[in-house]
C-alpha cells in the first residue's frame, strides 16, 4: 500500500472546489481531472467525475457523487499555522459564515470545515503546566477566530 486517500464528495463542483483550494495552499495543484465515460446518478457521460488534486503536499480525490451526502463537522481538516496574518488569510477566505465560526473552525461555501489552528495554541494547550493549560484552552474556547496575541497574553 502506498498511502490513504481522502475523497471528498460533491454535488457537481468538485472541480472548482479543488481549485480554489490549491489557490490558498503551498505546495498545492490539480493533479488530474477524470470526465465519465458514461452516464452516471448525478451526471453524464462527459461530465467532470474526479478531480485529484494535492494540498500541502497531500493527495486527495473530489469526487461529483450527488446531493446525497453532504459535508459535516464530523469531519474537518486542520490547518497548523504560524502568524496572526496566515489565521486572518485562511479565515477570511475560507469561512462562508463568519458569524458560526468559533474555536478556529470554519465552514467553506462548499460545506467543508476546516480548524485554523496557529502553532502556539497547540503549544500553549499542551504544556507540561496544567494551570497555563487550561488558561489557553479556555482562552481558546471563548474565541471565534483565533486570536494569537490575546492567547499569550492570557497566559502571562
Amino acid at each position: 500500500m502506498n498511502t490513504i486517500t481522502p475523497c471528498l464528495w460533491f454535488n457537481g463542483n468538485a472541480e472548482e472546489a479543488a481549485h480554489f483550494y490549491v489557490s490558498l495552499f503551498p505546495d498545492s495543484h490539480i493533479d488530474r481531472i477524470q470526465h465519465a465515460p458514461g452516464d452516471y446518478p448525478a451526471g453524464h457521460a462527459g461530465a467532470v467525475l474526479l478531480v485529484e488534486f494535492t494540498l500541502m503536499g497531500r493527495s486527495f480525490v473530489g469526487l461529483n457523487g450527488g446531493p446525497h451526502f453532504p459535508f459535516s463537522e464530523a469531519v474537518s481538516f486542520q490547518i497548523p499555522v504560524n502568524t496572526q496574518a496566515e489565521v486572518d488569510r485562511l479565515s477570511d477566505a475560507l469561512s462562508a459564515v463568519p458569524q458560526a465560526e468559533q474555536c478556529g473552525w470554519v465552514k467553506d461555501r462548499f460545506g467543508l470545515s476546516w480548524q485554523i489552528v496557529p502553532v502556539q495554541l497547540m503549544r500553549l494547550v499542551a504544556s507540561a503546566d496544567p494551570v497555563r493549560a487550561k488558561m489557553a484552552f479556555e482562552a481558546m474556547m471563548s474565541m471565534k477566530r483565533i486570536d494569537i496575541a490575546k492567547l499569550e497574553s492570557v497566559i502571562r
